[in-house]
């Protein structure tokens, strides 16, 4: 995503740490460099668990023009026309999910027996119109390269009502959906899971499955340092909500960083 102002974000099951990526102003030496960071993060231990986490979240970001690389959404580039207009083309990579607790990835105990989630490589392609120094517009999808997980959708609007020298404002909101198989794999409950886990067998349906909605702030020290605050809200429907490996539909995390950019 292209704008005017730097803002980290997390989004959503965190693994989306930073909810745009833009620019300080339109000039090259600006828009050229590298940040790099270290943010502590307090997120649920996967989407739909009832039991929160802290995890150490390490941050890099570089720009050489159109070409981009993000700790957290992957190696990229975007293209932007003069009328507002842009696309981003990302390669990632998705940790998945562990049937057990996990130090770097989404998984608690209360899922042995569901099986891990097989960590991926992914491609993600955003289109989007910058409508105003302070209202962006987006629709992206994210697909799976090496294994099979199905499709995430999303469609959001991000509003940065503050935009200073030192401080940014960003407020983002988003309807999340997935297709068949995505739903399941990660909500779904198979004959066999449902043998080894103990939960009733559910098949998740496709489409919209909730909310995500995340406020953040970034101040600027000087030249070099600045810090990071964002506060997330994910609500699930019932797509989602009525697996029985969901136990809370409502969802908060957060996530505090400082950064030094070079």
């Amino acid at each position: 995503m292209i704008m005017r102002k730097t803002v980290l974000y997390s989004a959503c099951p965190l693994l989306a740490l930073f909810a745009s990526t833009a620019r300080a102003d339109d000039t090259p030496a600006v828009q050229n460099g590298v940040t790099v960071g270290i943010g502590g993060e307090y997120a649920p231990r996967y989407s739909g668990s009832d039991k929160q986490r802290v995890q150490v979240v390490p941050l890099i970001q570089a720009r050489d023009n159109a070409l981009f690389f993000d700790s957290q959404k992957g190696l990229g580039y975007d293209l932007q026309t003069d009328n507002g207009f842009y696309l981003e083309h990302t390669l990632g990579y998705a940790l998945g999910r562990a049937d057990r607790d996990s130090g770097w990835r989404d998984g608690a105990e209360n899922l042995k027996g569901m099986g891990n989630i097989d960590a991926t490589l992914n491609t993600a392609l955003a289109v989007g119109w910058q409508a105003t120094d302070w209202l962006v517009l987006e629709s992206k999808a994210t697909l799976p390269l090496t294994d099979s997980q199905g499709v995430q959708y999303q469609a959001s609007l991000t509003l940065l009502p503050v935009q200073t020298t030192r401080d940014t404002l960003a407020f983002q909101s988003a309807a999340l959906f997935g297709d068949s198989r995505y739903m399941n794999t990660f909500y779904g409950v198979s004959q066999k899971q449902s043998l080894r886990s103990g939960y009733a067998r559910y098949h998740a349906e496709q489409g919209f499955y909730g909310i995500d909605n995340s406020l953040t702030w970034s101040h600027q020290f000087d030249a070099h340092w600045g810090t990071l605050l964002s506060a997330n809200y994910t609500w699930l429907n019932d797509h989602a909500a009525d697996s029985p490996i969901v136990l809370r539909r409502n969802e908060g995390s957060a996530v505090i960083a400082i950064t030094y950019t070079f």
